[in-house]
């Protein structure tokens, strides 16, 4: 990946799984106890915590409760565990405006009417806050958000309405049943016996109405760029971001779906069977990307293909970027209908070439002919290297092809990068030195296994699913190893289900390898190890002694599993969506744009609107201060 898009990606690691609905109100509700412990003064300290339960609680779970409610009767979707956590995150805010006002209100020894006008004002923000929300994770219209985004500060209203004895300043009738329901000063607090007016509760309502134009204007100008270049909203993309990775929902593929290009791209499948037999292992190469994360659009596309076939899959990395990420899980059926549909045409035959490896500046090849056709793998380690662009790979494909072969599996094998660090994070475009190196020395590899004399070919295999897990960096399918015998000459393929390997690693595991000719460890590059953190690769987590033994017994394994067999290779394509041309790039810097300038913007809206609402309450109360 680029900068640009490695920047995006680490984008990751801001997000977080949203807690359990019942965990959230039960801080809640226990910030609401201490809270009232600490600021209310009755005789009796469990009453105090009562209250601060009663008047900062009760709005909470309410909140918690309803919006979810309203929100998916507007045609919002909201869940109770979002909802929970953002009613907490609206009480920690409405306590900090609190404390704040009452330190400010002692230090410059202002009246009380300071600390219930910020209280007000804390309201109202909480209000926008729900507003903002809702409508970037919710996908609601701000007008339709409007109802279930005030209903926290709606029910705190109420609670002051009812026991500051607001109604006693209203000339209006109602008898003693009205006031018994709408009039409980006694029972409050005397922090807000008879200190709020009616008045100020339409002063809530205009500083709410301010607040939520200026989330409005805020939406609207981050919003702008978005929909200039991509046609999307950026809102769509943060709610499926947010959703994906918080609570693993499939939301942003419809974000992406919107922005995909419709691309025909090459699939190779070389399938290996005992005679006539039963199917051994079946290598599997889409030219497309495993990406963007997780299991949304192609992330789990190794684990998918594996589970279409009949033999031990490897399905490793094809020469494809980002660009070509699938948009939805849809389009993995179509990769693997052609996946199969070249499977059913493969022409097998029982000679293979010894493998040959070359090398040609930066790029190391290694590769068996299977008859007419050729499987192969490319590594640029000890150089740092992640994915080869597309427009290289059929490049390169097309280079080895000159030579006579016919169809060529040429998979990447993603083994050695640096991480997220510094400007260039390896790309292999058109016009970089390493594109070259690849594509000649994927002629000469060409020539190499054109000429090269066949012979009986034995294949073994072996597969650990592992103990480790995404997290480790290492994805469902494990470890695998193949052993191709041809003459006296072996080779060892082993492909680990991850994305891309600390610098030095492969080295290593192929020096450890032991009883074959020539070795090559290769990954998946599965995105499902990418919701752990951006970059989480083989090797950055996991203990690699362990890896080490683990990847020298399989390999041993295989070559006990030696046996003759049957191979053949062929190719078809598929009409796929996947992101398009640029668009990665574009939206990446978009995104990453969105956050210095977003957070700017957020900035000086919120002084703006803090500053328009102490104004407002300073004209009202006439310096009542």
């Amino acid at each position: 990946m680029t900068a640009t898009q490695g920047n995006l990606a680490s984008m990751s690691r801001f997000i977080f799984g949203t807690p359990r609905w019942y965990a959230s109100l039960g801080v809640a509700l226990v910030l609401a106890a201490l809270t009232g412990w600490l600021a209310f003064d009755s005789a009796f300290p469990l009453d105090d915590a009562y209250r601060g339960v009663f008047f900062l609680g009760l709005p909470t779970v309410v909140a918690a409760v309803l919006t979810p409610v309203l929100s998916q009767r507007l045609g919002g979707a909201f869940t109770h565990d979002r909802s929970a956590l953002l009613a907490l995150a609206c009480e920690l805010l409405v306590v900090a405006v609190l404390l704040v006002a009452e330190l400010v209100s002692r230090l410059f020894v202002l009246t009380e009417q300071f600390v219930l006008d910020a209280l007000l004002v804390g309201l109202a923000a909480i209000f926008a806050l729900r507003l903002f929300i809702l409508v970037a994770v919710s996908r609601q219209s701000p007008l339709r958000a409007v109802v279930p985004a005030s209903v926290q500060t709606a029910a705190a209203a109420v609670l002051l309405f009812v026991y500051s004895g607001t109604l006693y300043y209203l000339e209006v009738g109602g008898g003693p049943l009205a006031q018994t329901v709408l009039a409980r000063p006694e029972q409050a607090p005397v922090e807000l016996q008879n200190a709020i007016y009616p008045f100020d509760f339409v002063m809530l309502a205009v500083v709410c109405t301010i607040h939520a134009g200026a989330v409005w204007a805020f939406i609207a100008a981050i919003d702008r760029p978005w929909r200039s270049s991509l046609g999307v909203s950026v809102l769509d993309f943060v709610g499926g971001f947010v959703g994906h990775l918080a609570e693993g929902s499939q939301e942003l593929e419809t974000f992406f779906e919107e922005i995909g290009e419709e691309a025909l791209v090459p699939i190779t499948v070389c399938s290996i069977r005992r005679p006539g037999g039963e199917e051994k292992a079946r290598f599997v190469l889409p030219m497309v990307h495993p990406g963007p994360m997780g299991d949304i659009g192609g992330g789990n596309l190794p684990m998918r293909i594996a589970e279409t076939t009949d033999g031990l899959a490897f399905p490793p990395h094809a020469t494809a970027g980002h660009d070509f990420n699938l948009v939805t899980g849809r389009e993995v059926d179509t990769i693997c209908e052609t996946a199969e549909s070249a499977y059913q045409r493969i022409e097998y035959t029982d000679t293979a070439t010894p493998g040959v490896r070359i090398e040609d500046g930066s790029a190391t090849l290694t590769g068996h002919a299977i008859g007419d056709d050729a499987l192969a793998m490319a590594t640029f380690s000890p150089g740092f290297a992640d994915d080869v662009s597309y427009a290289v790979g059929l490049s390169a494909m097309a280079e080895a092809r000159a030579s006579g072969l016919d169809s060529v599996l040429l998979a990447d094998a993603h083994n050695c990068n640096d991480g997220l660090e510094g400007e260039d994070l390896g790309h292999v475009v058109p016009g970089d030195e390493r594109s070259f190196d690849l594509i000649e020395g994927a002629g000469s590899l060409g020539e190499h296994l054109a000429r090269a004399e066949q012979h009986p070919l034995r294949v073994g295999v072996a597969h650990d699913e592992t103990d480790w897990d995404p997290e480790d960096g290492i994805g469902p399918l494990g470890i695998r190893a193949a052993v191709f015998e041809s003459g006296d000459h072996r080779t060892a393929y082993v492909l680990v289900d991850g994305n891309n390997m600390d610098p030095g690693l492969r080295e290593r595991l192929v020096d450890a390898i032991e009883g074959v000719d020539l070795a090559e460890v290769a990954t998946s590059d599965n995105h499902v190890v990418n919701t752990v953190e951006a970059e989480n690769q083989v090797g950055q987590s996991l203990d690699t002694d362990a890896l080490v033994d683990c990847v020298t017994t399989l390999v041993e394994d295989a070559t006990a599993d030696l046996e003759p067999v049957e191979a053949g290779i062929a190719s078809d394509r598929a009409e796929v969506t996947v992101f398009g041309n640029d668009r990665t790039e574009t939206l990446a810097s978009h995104a990453n744009a969105m956050v210095p300038m977003g957070t700017a913007l957020a900035g000086g809206f919120v002084l703006a609107v803090l500053s328009v609402s102490a104004l407002v309450f300073v004209l009202a109360s006439g310096g009542a201060w």
